[in-house]
């Protein structure tokens, strides 16, 4: 009763209508953000001192850029976390229309996006003053690696094929998925200013969807295999794009990405042979043309991300399994105390 009455069916409020509200909403804001340009600050960056260097932040923060960061970051971040309990612990049903903590997420995340943009404004730095650049392209790598854990039930890992010993790790992340992924997205949205350039700004796009997708929780919408497979391969765009700016190495997180799509993502999709044959017929081809130019010695590019993700799904799948075995462990210890417990008791 308790999920019942927090959802509702009304043809104006379905799922479907806000996820193309929020991404209408997510291009607007990155074109205001481009808009506003003038408005960000013109800082006097340090000089880049290597791959382990984040460029944009103050040479010397203020209490006042680190306060807004922080505090806002945490604010949001608890926010969105106690909507994702609330979420749970109503034991809330899927629908097609909208429950209320889907509107409250959706606004909640909205309102953060503004007070984001102003504190850039007027104090610009993010959270990459105090914290490694690692630490957020590792939650975003963290994210991609726990889906394809999740996701192995229903696509399979590798060509339609599942792996059968995940199941029941996959169980455990997809249950508490909401709050990694929502630690993830928001911990990466507010690590950087928000700066117009074009990595800046298509990082921005996908961490916008990445929070339509998160307020959409319990609804069909979330479900959709086709806009979630926009959210998976968006790492692709940006990635490509980022590297065809910064370095010659855009072929492996183009062919990097693309890998993982004609081996996992795209057996998701319902499609038929034909359609699959003709992927992996696009990506052969694609590698030949680029690599015939770019030399033959450097085609161990295109599975250098591959490995490293599919390698990490198991490397999470053990720390998921020693999770269960410890908690197993610790609640059985702790049923043998209270039974020797009673035993005493009652034995007086």
């Amino acid at each position: 009763m308790a999920a019942h009455s927090q959802s509702t069916q009304n043809n104006t409020l379905t799922s479907s209508k806000a996820l193309w509200a929020g991404v209408i909403f997510s291009f607007l804001f990155t074109g205001l953000i481009w808009l506003l340009r003038g408005a960000i600050p013109a800082v006097d960056f340090l000089p880049d001192q290597g791959a382990s260097w984040y460029y944009w932040k103050l040479p010397e923060p203020t209490f006042w850029s680190r306060a807004t960061a922080w505090g806002g970051y945490l604010l949001h971040q608890v926010a969105i976390w106690g909507l994702i309990y609330t979420a749970q612990k109503a034991k809330t049903k899927y629908t097609n229309g909208l429950h209320r903590f889907n509107i409250i997420a959706l606004a909640v995340n909205a309102v953060f996006i503004v007070l984001h943009l102003l504190q850039t404004i007027f104090f610009y730095d993010g959270l990459a003053q105090d914290v490694s650049i690692w630490s957020s392209q590792g939650s975003v790598v963290l994210m991609l690696v726990m889906i394809l854990l999740m996701e192995n039930q229903r696509r399979g890992l590798f060509f339609g094929k599942k792996v059968g010993f995940l199941k029941e790790t996959a169980r455990i992340a997809r249950k508490y998925h909401g709050y990694i992924f929502a630690w993830a997205v928001i911990y990466t949205f507010w690590y950087h200013p928000m700066e117009a350039t074009m990595g800046h700004l298509l990082g921005f796009i996908y961490t916008f969807f990445l929070m339509v997708q998160g307020s959409l929780m319990f609804t069909r919408a979330h479900l959709n295999k086709w806009w979630t497979l926009v959210l998976e391969i968006s790492v692709l765009v940006h990635g490509t794009l980022v590297a065809l700016q910064t370095n010659t190495m855009w072929p492996m997180f183009f062919f990097g990405f693309a890998g993982i799509f004609v081996v996992t993502q795209m057996y998701g999709l319902g499609l038929n042979k034909y359609w699959r044959w003709g992927f992996i017929a696009a990506y052969i081809a694609g590698v030949l043309i680029v690599y015939s130019g770019r030399g033959w010695e450097n085609v161990n590019e295109i599975v250098r991300i591959p490995v490293i993700e599919y390698l990490l799904v198991f490397v999470l799948a053990l720390i998921i399994w020693l999770g269960m075995r410890l908690v197993g462990l610790f609640t059985n210890r702790t049923k043998r105390h209270l039974d020797s417990g009673r035993a005493v008791t009652s034995s007086d």
